[in-house]
């Protein structure tokens, strides 16, 4: 049985629990200040916990997943920031199911996650990390040591997930490393057997209608892209949180939206004048977007009914290098008999099929055609909302950054 109920601890110490002193290390938003979420997503067996990041308060989900196991103990997938709150919420299932025994990072390339592990980990002694195979640091590659790993408990996950320790209860599979020029991506997608779940990082999302509850929690980045110009202002309604977190979905999954105009140095500068707050927090009063009358139906179209969805940045620029490969990666996943996905991102859970996973990969096959040659009513995003990413994919191939696409398969 899947919950809804969620569990936001109480301001103990005030901001010292939400403090996260190493944001420097990768400054995004929300900084110094973190706050986690809770949520129970399936009865004393699967936990969730949302903080919230982003870049120019194009602010989504960042979460991890725990899960118990059965002989006692909980793996960790994906941590986020060990802030004093967050390791309370954690403890105080440790006191009911047993130590964090496992912590998996299962990304290579996100910075945004590797950053956690080690701090994490320091927080968790006794737990042995796994990380997915092949990680690499820019612009040095060191070892993972020197990335704050903990000696001694750090391991790679096996290439054979039946020799990983957690095989009794879990099963995983690695996507990649897809080469990208100066680095690479990876994914490991992880299924417990024990409650039908599938926890992937960033490979497919659902976008909700309306921002997660972690977003809502401070709706100032909302409030942020709801507005049509630097001099408006904006009034907290449900209304406008919505159209706030629309856009800032536009903006994460496709960078630049068609819908979206950027205006002149020169506009920018006028209309700060006119902004009602010019203080730091409102980026001095700049605001150099102007959106379409069309936007809405670029949305609805990204969305299309909280369908699962591979992000288009990775389809437009990491997946169209390795599509054979990916394809064969999400052919074993689907092979799981998996009920409901948990991304790292967006909405979550999802209540999902592995048809369904399977289906969302493809666009990367010759003429959009669906897995196995079977008509499955798979519909790809807009020609015109992935333009910005087509015209960046190209740009950096030519230029040599990345390596160019492969034929679809």
């Amino acid at each position: 049985m899947w919950l809804g109920t969620q569990k936001q601890t109480q301001q103990v110490n005030g901001a010292k629990n939400l403090s996260w002193p190493f944001w420097p290390v990768v400054p995004l938003y929300p900084y110094g200040k973190r706050q986690t979420l809770r949520r129970e997503v399936m009865k004393d067996r699967v936990w969730t916990f949302d903080q919230q990041q982003g870049i120019f308060y194009v602010v989504v989900p960042i979460r991890m997943t725990v899960v118990k196991i059965d002989r006692g103990g909980l793996l960790v997938y994906a941590p986020v920031a060990p802030t004093s709150e967050c390791v309370r919420l954690v403890e105080e299932l440790v006191e009911q199911h047993g130590a964090v025994k496992y912590i998996i990072l299962p990304t290579i390339s996100g910075v945004e996650h590797k950053v956690f592990v080690g701090p994490f980990a320091r927080r968790f002694p006794n737990a042995q990390v796994f990380v997915a195979p092949s990680q690499w640091s820019f612009p040095l590659d060191l070892p993972l040591s020197w990335l704050g790993f903990p000696r001694g408990r750090t391991y790679i996950l096996p290439e054979d997930s039946s020799k990983a320790p957690f095989a009794d209860q879990f099963d995983y599979a690695i996507n990649g490393p897809i080469d990208l020029g100066p680095g690479k991506f990876a994914e490991v997608a992880l299924f417990d057997r024990r409650s039908h779940s599938l926890l992937v990082t960033d490979t497919v999302v659902s976008v909700p209608e309306t921002a997660p509850a972690i977003v809502q929690q401070n709706p100032y980045p909302l409030l942020f892209h709801a507005k049509e110009e630097a001099g408006e202002v904006i009034c907290d309604t449900e209304a406008n949180r919505r159209k706030g977190w629309q856009r800032i979905c536009l903006f994460a999954l496709y960078l630049r939206p068609t819908a979206l105009e950027t205006i002149t140095t020169l506009e920018m500068i006028q209309e700060s004048l006119k902004a009602p707050d010019r203080s730091k927090k409102a980026y001095f009063g700049l605001f150099p977007f102007k959106w379409n009358q069309d936007w809405e139906q670029s949305f609805e179209q990204l969305r299309h009914g909280g369908r699962l969805l591979v992000a288009p940045i990775l389809q437009n620029l990491i997946f169209n290098r390795s599509p054979k490969e990916t394809l064969n990666w999400a052919d074993r996943v689907a092979s799981w008999d998996f009920e409901w996905i948990i991304p790292s991102h967006f909405d979550s859970p999802i209540q999902a099929t592995p048809q369904q996973f399977r289906q969302a990969f493809a666009p990367l096959e010759g003429n959009n055609h669906c897995p196995r040659g079977k008509a499955c009513g798979h519909q790809t995003v807009p020609e015109k909302d992935v333009q910005f990413l087509r015209e960046l994919d190209q740009f950096l191939t030519r230029r040599n950054i990345i390596p160019p696409p492969q034929p679809k398969v």
